[in-house]
């Protein structure tokens, strides 16, 4: 039995814990933060990260330290994040890689999206637009829809390798158009894309930089954008839902992520950042190059979002069949 001092005892522990951490988050940040990306350095993606890495720096007003920790789809830079102690000096710009795809995409995690992480903010949102080869006789989502539907078996789409955007975006079309189309993997979006301009595959759907890139171009042409609604990124492009595919949505996403159990007066000065750098206009003229379109969210909406997410992605993984170790 635990005796009233013992009782006594923990009781003070727990109320000067809560205290410190009290004051801890009262005199947040007081030293660099360590801001882990889980992409390599170099990319597109990487080059969204530090355009906020470095707007958080400016609002902070501490150094936010990028530590590139790629491979296994996000799950080790995840894993470093969860296992990290909760005080807001480790953060995750995190992807719906570790916390929509890759939790129905391995057989095991060495992390739990939904536990092990407090949402603190939806960051930006990176569509993906559907470019065809221009020898295919389609100049909308609807003929490309038809021209399949007329060469069952016949038609092959690329995607930058299995369980990776491109690919769930192609067989959710697949599923929800009713169309059969052949999947054709390859390593990374540079070798997918050399296919479809060499007009050996007809349709890859691409992140929006490296496909409006080769569309403005007259290389490829593109047919529909993955958000919901058009973007501002592209405002001539169509939506799927708006080309006959009613209900597509495959975009995606980066928000800022801290541990479990990081102090609630951390997490709202961390949002109240991320709201004020939503609605920078040099930060949205720095990702709009990059395909990237910022978005204001908070804590509450972020958790949902991130709810929703894990839900939707099952069903695209399933449909794709995909599987990783």
């Amino acid at each position: 039995m635990i005796s009233n001092r013992v009782l006594a005892g923990i009781a003070t522990a727990v109320v000067l814990g809560g205290f410190a951490a009290v004051c801890s988050a009262q005199g947040y940040p007081n030293r660099p933060i360590r801001y882990i990306v889980h992409f390599p350095a170099g990319g597109s993606a990487d080059a969204t990260g530090r355009a906020l890495a470095s707007k958080l720096q400016e609002t902070l007003g501490q150094p936010v330290v990028v530590d590139n920790r790629p491979g296994a789809g996000g799950n080790i830079g995840a894993e470093i994040v969860a296992r990290s102690t909760p005080d807001g000096y480790t953060l995750l710009y995190g992807t719906n890689g570790p916390f929509g795809i890759n939790p129905s995409l391995y057989a095991k995690l060495p992390y739990d999206p939904a536990r092990d992480f407090t949402p603190i903010s939806l960051a930006q949102l990176v569509p993906s637009i559907m470019v065809v080869h221009t020898s295919v006789p389609a100049n909308n989502l609807r003929e490309f829809i038809a021209w399949v539907k007329a060469n069952p078996g016949k038609v092959d789409y690329a995607s930058a390798g299995n369980g990776t955007i491109g690919h769930l975006a192609g067989e959710t079309l697949k599923t929800m158009a009713g169309l059969d189309m052949q999947h054709i993997p390859f390593r990374g979006g540079a070798a997918a894309m050399t296919e479809i301009l060499a007009g050996r595959i007809p349709m890859y759907i691409e992140t929006a930089p490296n496909a409006l890139a080769n569309a403005r171009t007259g290389k490829v042409r593109a047919l529909a954008i993955t958000t919901a609604v058009r973007s501002p990124l592209a405002p001539d492009i169509p939506s799927f839902a708006e080309s006959g595919v009613p209900g597509y949505d495959m975009t995606s996403w980066s928000g800022l992520f801290a541990p479990a159990g990081t102090p609630r007066e951390v997490i709202t000065r961390l949002a109240a950042d991320m709201l004020r750098i939503a609605r920078m206009a040099d930060y949205r003229e720095r990702l709009a190059p990059l395909g990237s379109q910022p978005v204001e969210s908070s804590p509450e909406h972020f958790s949902q979002f991130v709810q929703a997410e894990l839900t939707k992605w099952v069903k695209a993984v399933k449909e794709s069949g995909a599987k990783l170790d």
